[in-house]
């Protein structure tokens, strides 16, 4: 069972847990309002099928990113503080509000857009996963989930997967969690892996953590490959991300915005993507 508790383990309790140490730490890199702290070449390649990681501040504009494409993945976007708006080549538009969740399961290919809406600055996480072998290159699927959706068991949200008794209502593959986890100084959480769920990651965004290795505000983390518990304890009040899976057993074939297992496979969902694109530019959309 996975808890959060207000312990402290005495000296000899330290001496008998077993800790994940930490294999891999970044700040990421830092282009305007955004930082990729994981990508499909570097941190990916441990975590897969987490593959890519963003975090980001943006003021709000209401000016779209631009419509633009993928394939062979899935895309989830979280805002933590503030509103974006979308729409997508499945035909769905409208806006999330803080809390809420967009996902994005691009299969064979889709294109869509974003912007941050409101009055207030958007603060949020973009996460892409590699999708199975199955389900890379199957009908583009979306769903945009409202924050009184998404399940919360005492200090975690369940974004993806299963904590417990609770099930994100996003339709993933089975073996992936993605939380979001808040702390009060002092208070301890412990992850129990699932079956066979072999890699882990967090990545702070506010506070500071000991698990016991210190991970401080900015700082995303990758744990060695183990399927032993992974122990947290906040310094001050903190929040932060965390996933873990079941790795992702096949390469990863990369296109600009694609993730795929073979050549084959992203040629498919390249074909797509350039389909779908003509489409936009005779309507006079991109």
């Amino acid at each position: 069972m996975n808890t959060a508790l207000n312990i402290k383990p005495n000296a000899q309790d330290q001496k008998t847990v077993s800790f994940r140490s930490i294999v891999a730490r970044t700040t990421g890199r830092t282009h305007g309002v955004i930082t990729r702290l994981m990508s499909p070449s570097d941190l990916g390649q441990l975590v897969k099928p987490f593959v890519f990681l963003d975090y980001g501040v943006m003021p709000p504009s209401n000016a779209p990113i631009g419509m633009h494409p993928h394939s062979g993945l899935a895309t989830l976007s979280l805002p933590i503080t503030g509103s974006f708006g979308y729409e997508d080549t499945t035909g769905k538009s409208g806006i999330v509000n803080a809390g809420g969740l967009e996902w994005m399961k691009a299969g064979n290919g889709v294109w869509h857009d974003g912007y941050a809406a409101g009055k207030d600055p958007l603060e949020f996480y973009q996460l892409w996963l590699a999708l199975p072998a199955a389900e890379e290159n199957a009908l583009a699927q979306s769903q945009y989930i409202t924050a009184e959706e998404v399940p919360v068991v005492g200090s975690v949200k369940v974004l993806l997967g299963q904590y417990q008794h609770a099930q994100s209502p996003i339709r993933s593959a089975p073996g992936i969690n993605y939380f979001l986890v808040q702390l009060k100084d002092g208070e301890v959480w412990r992850y129990e892996p699932e079956a066979n769920q072999n890699v882990a990651w967090l990545s702070v965004f506010r506070g500071e953590l000991n698990t016991p290795e210190t991970v401080r505000r900015g700082e995303m983390v990758v744990f060695a490959e183990s399927t032993n518990a992974i122990t947290i304890r906040a310094k001050g009040d903190s929040a932060f991300v965390f996933g873990a899976a079941i790795k992702h057993p096949h390469d990863l074939v990369l296109g600009y915005y694609s993730v795929h297992t073979s050549k084959k496979t992203l040629q498919q969902g390249e074909q797509e993507i350039n389909r779908i694109g003509n489409q936009l530019r005779l309507a006079d959309r991109i």
